[in-house]
């Protein structure tokens, strides 16, 4: 690559496609980051080339080796990769489960993934590394996910003994009327949880979140709001929800 391009690993993908053997495939975390899924975007590269294949010797590249299914491989921008359910298999083996779920919902948003898809992966896997674990997280993957911090929360909270939380759920007037949603909530219990970003200060969001906020407090909606701060406090989260969920009478 020339100096006067930026090494962002897009391009650095394209770089290195050229120069690394015809079957090679971008797999891995550089796999999920061009399928759009929420990792960080850093070298090395990751790649998976078949057995019998001389391993290319290249410095940030990151080589493994396994023999893959023409159903496995995509064409995504020109650069070959792994498919999304090959994707999420490979990453169940060094993702954390929560992590994990942030991916898959990731792939199935973006139209990479759907449970049928990963099913069918999932039945010629045995004895993969991280095939537990796909398959355990499989059920809970949801396209209605819109960033990593919803994932991490339901997926904290499924695998508590909490209830299950519903993704986007709808939020209705006194007329039937859909007002408002939130990330996350139990319509039964009129619970909901909002994750907020830097974006929501700023000040049109912030003052549609004020609308959304004021009509679900006036249909009856008990909200918790929660940033940044709260994705490396998955004890504070649950026991929150859990004291909100029996505030409104939920029992388990």
């Amino acid at each position: 690559m020339s100096r006067a391009v930026p090494l962002t690993l897009l391009n650095a993908c394209h770089a290195a496609a050229p120069v690394l053997p015809g079957s090679a495939v971008f797999s891995h975390l550089t796999a999920a980051w061009v399928l759009g899924a929420p990792v960080s975007p850093a070298l090395p590269l990751q790649i998976i080339v078949p057995p019998g294949i001389s391993r290319p010797q290249r410095r940030n590249v990151r080589v493994h080796v396994r023999r893959l299914g023409s159903e496995d491989v995509v064409d995504h921008g020109g650069l070959r990769l792994t498919s999304g359910p090959q994707t999420l298999l490979d990453l169940a083996a060094v993702l954390a489960p929560d992590e994990l779920v942030a991916v898959g919902d990731a792939l199935c948003r973006a139209g990479h993934l759907s449970h049928e898809t990963l099913g069918a992966r999932l039945e010629r896997a045995h004895g993969s590394r991280g095939v537990v674990l796909a398959r355990d997280v499989a059920p809970i993957l949801s396209p209605l996910a819109a960033s990593r911090p919803e994932s991490l929360f339901r997926y904290w909270l499924v695998a508590s003994d909490l209830p299950d939380p519903e993704p986007q759920v709808p939020v209705f007037d006194g007329y039937g009327r859909e007002v408002a949603h939130a990330d996350l909530g139990y319509s039964r219990w009129k619970v909901a949880l909002e994750y907020e970003g830097r974006q929501h200060a700023e000040g049109p969001q912030f003052g549609r979140d004020l609308d959304r906020y004021s009509l679900m407090a006036a249909g009856g909606w008990l909200l918790l709001r929660f940033g940044a701060r709260h994705l490396h406090r998955r004890a504070d989260v649950v026991d929150r929800v859990a004291g909100a969920l029996r505030s409104r009478g939920a029992r388990w």
